[in-house]
């Protein structure tokens, strides 16, 4: 990308842009050139460019958020989101990856195609015009942030789709169509696509390095359908170690990797509906639906449990021998046990007090103390009367 300053010739190109005349100092006028691809989405031009991350945010521009949201063409910056994004990038320096920012100019703009085709070009658009986003304000804010603590950035370059703004309706509607079919990946596929995530990868090479558990976890979705012929989802496990080796003390990604594969292969033996399935002795998705012990909630707190141990000793034959009395508890979903804690209303609640309440009804089961918010947690709970869901 340049500016130019050369003489003001006449508007060329699609006729599709706005109408007003170019801006001038006497017949010079000043712009920016872009080299750019022209293309065509329903009967209208737009072009595909690069720009260097230090114009970023001196181009392109967010409408005033201070006027009503009937008045803008995109959402309120989440400014909670930023620092997120920001560290992103500059914790990645060498292997960050941004999707295309997409804009409307609301200005006349000029393509000299440099092709027979006539779509590989330079696109030429006024100085004085405003280059509005409408999708990608998140990121245009993040590159400020992060070249204000490396300014080497700003060499580097991230794609543009330019539209021509033909006023506020049409850039309301394209917000709503670019978002409209916008899809988050599951956690999931996030986890077993993340290489930079030591947590990810370690529920990955656990599941992965599992005969047991390889074929018991479902690694793209984050929810099983009633005829799955999965126990789990790779999401929870990934919850479920992380609870399970929060704070403990381990050399290498191998040696975490080997001691998730052993509690859980451990805690797999003592809970005989999951080897019944393995087997193909038993449906995984009547065990679901039967039992508690499938879900986040209960992994989480199995994982919890595991840590415990682990804290007051990490020797194997100790933690075993003090997860025997595991074979002996009751996990249907209707057990009383489980009413308030992990089951309200006959469902497998998720939240973090539910997962300490099922937590201390396991290491209750085990003879495991409770720590001081575990106790705290068991002071107010108050079972239900009656609920047997």
């Amino acid at each position: 990308m340049s500016v130019n300053r050369k003489a003001a010739p006449p508007a060329v190109g699609s006729g599709l842009a706005s109408g007003r005349e170019r801006r001038q100092i006497g017949r010079v006028s000043f712009g920016y050139d872009f080299p750019a691809i022209r293309g065509i989405q329903a009967g209208r031009e737009y072009y595909i460019s690069m720009c260097p991350l230090r114009l970023v945010p001196k181009l392109f521009t967010f409408d005033n958020e201070e006027l009503p949201p009937e008045l803008r063409a995109q959402r309120a910056l989440n400014k909670g989101r930023l620092p997120e994004i920001t560290r992103y990038v500059l914790d990645n320096p060498d292997d960050y990856c941004f999707s295309a920012i997409t804009a409307s100019i609301d200005s006349d703009v000029q393509f000299e195609p440099l092709d027979e085709d006539g779509l590989l070009g330079k696109l030429s658009i006024p100085m004085g015009a405003k280059l509005i986003i409408n999708d990608g304000q998140h990121r245009r804010a993040a590159v400020q942030r992060a070249l204000e603590e490396n300014p080497d950035l700003g060499d580097e370059s991230i794609a543009v789709v330019f539209f021509l703004d033909l006023g506020l309706e049409r850039c309301q509607q394209m917000f709503a169509d670019l978002n409209r079919h916008v899809v988050r990946p599951s956690k999931s596929i996030g986890v077993l696509y993340d290489h930079r995530d030591d947590k990810a990868v370690l529920a990955r090479l656990m599941v992965l390095g599992s005969d047991f558990f390889k074929p018991l976890v479902e690694l793209e979705g984050s929810s099983l359908s009633p005829r799955s012929k999965r126990l789990f989802t790779l999401s929870a496990i990934y919850n479920a170690n992380t609870a399970l080796l929060d704070r403990l003390e381990i050399e290498d990604r191998d040696e975490a990797r080997k001691l998730a594969v052993a509690w859980w292969e451990a805690v797999a033996d003592h809970v005989p509906e999951w080897r019944l399935v393995h087997q193909h002795k038993m449906s995984a998705g009547d065990v679901r639906k039967q039992f508690i012990h499938t879900h986040s909630t209960t992994l989480v707190a199995l994982g919890r449990t595991g840590n415990s141990l682990l804290h007051a000793d990490s020797d194997p034959k100790v933690w075993r021998a003090k997860l025997e009395p595991l074979r002996t508890l009751r996990w249907g979903r209707t057990e009383e046990v489980w009413q308030g804690r992990t089951v309200i209303n006959g469902q497998v609640k998720k939240g973090d007090q539910n997962v300490r309440l099922t937590a201390n009804a396991i290491k209750t089961h085990l003879g495991l103390p409770l720590g001081p918010e575990e106790r705290r947690a068991e002071e107010q709970f108050t079972p239900p009367r009656g609920d047997r869901r």
